[in-house]
């Protein structure tokens, strides 16, 4: 029986006959459902239409998207290290060609995944590569809609993948809503890789913080404090948001502290 994805955000849900009468993270406010109803696909259909596509960021850091963009568009990195190497989010297609590439560049050792928008096909992903692990943040156990024995559920405000790989927990956008502090990025300087938990805006100077993207619903004064404090004790130079070139090159902790002080203002009623 086939996996359904959804359209509209690239979620895998569970096998079955036919697909599910809705998609639980569409319906939720942080979501939405498009004006022509609820509409699937699945893996291969979309293999069909689409295929994926790799750039080169950095040294050991692959961006990983899919052409022409499907769902919510965002890019997946691959970061590799001496002793393993990780998926960082995931996007809804893997191609073989794009196996046979990652295998070429050492695999995958395990996925790690910033929040329930991103979750997409992970576990073709997981099975794709040996049934590597992924870790997804407990607070958010409720938004797998495709269950398997490969998902592991951390607790806490940080885990170490090893190698100076560490995932911190933010909250905000989702409560497990996590970014992955790499510490070799930039030559040894520091790089966040941060989904849309902290959102790269078009300025690629800022970033921002939102409960819902799409609807346009801000976060509260509280969580954005506590995602500040959260990735504060880290050090890095760079952040890596959610979609292609969202890029802030240099001097990204000064800016994420900027940008949450902007925000702040802004939510007290003062003029920016």
């Amino acid at each position: 029986m086939p996996n359904f994805i959804c359209t509209t955000c690239g979620t895998q849900h569970a096998e079955g006959e036919q697909p599910p009468a809705q998609c639980a993270i569409c319906v939720d406010d942080r979501q939405y459902v498009k004006p022509t109803g609820q509409q699937w696909t699945t893996h291969d259909m979309l293999r069909r239409t689409n295929r994926n596509s790799i750039r080169f960021e950095e040294p050991d850091l692959i961006g990983i998207g899919v052409e022409p963009s499907f769902a919510i568009g965002q890019r997946a990195l691959f970061v590799r290290t001496p002793k393993g190497n990780v998926l960082w989010d995931c996007v809804p297609l893997l191609d073989p060609a794009l196996v046979e590439s990652v295998r070429a560049l050492g695999g995958i050792s395990a996925i790690a995944i910033s929040h329930p928008h991103y979750y997409a096909s992970m576990v073709e992903w997981s099975r794709a590569f040996g049934d590597v692990p992924i870790y997804l943040h407990l607070a958010d156990r409720q938004w797998v809609m495709r269950p398997d024995d490969s998902i592991t559920f951390w607790d806490g405000q940080t885990n170490s993948l090893g190698e100076g790989l560490t995932l911190i927990r933010c909250g905000g956008h989702f409560e497990g809503g996590t970014v992955l502090h790499w510490q070799a990025g930039v030559g040894g300087k520091g790089a966040l890789l941060t989904g849309d938990i902290i959102q790269v805006v078009a300025d690629r100077k800022h970033v921002s913080f939102m409960f819902s993207y799409p609807n346009y619903v801000p976060l509260s004064a509280a969580k954005v404090e506590r995602i500040v404090q959260a990735v504060e004790p880290f050090e890095y130079v760079r952040v890596y948001g959610a979609f292609w070139d969202m890029v802030i090159e240099h001097g990204a902790k000064a800016a994420v502290r900027r940008s949450a002080e902007r925000y702040l203002r802004a939510l007290a009623g003062d003029t920016l």
